[in-house]
């Protein structure tokens, strides 16, 4: 580190572009609308592999099966209560 004050001005000009590149990136990051689009990414991806666009026939037939089985157990419930 020097003490050449315009040295030090350097220096502190430089950490402050750092600094706001890294808080740009931060706020691009964590934006509703990116963040949005990131998580519909990751449930597409659950659903159709990324690699070949082919449909994950696995991963529809267990979602199905659960929304059916959840269904099912709420009628079953209010049939028992009515």
């Amino acid at each position: 580190m020097s003490t050449d004050p315009s040295a030090l001005e350097r220096e502190m000009e430089e950490t402050r572009q750092r600094l706001a590149g890294t808080i740009d990136q931060l706020l691009h990051r964590a934006s509703p609308k990116t963040v949005a689009s990131r998580q519909a990414w990751s449930i597409k991806a659950h659903y159709v592999d990324p690699a070949t666009g082919q449909p994950r026939t696995d991963n529809i037939l267990k979602t199905v099966g659960t929304v059916v089985g959840v269904a099912a157990a709420i009628l079953v419930v209010r049939r028992l209560t009515a």
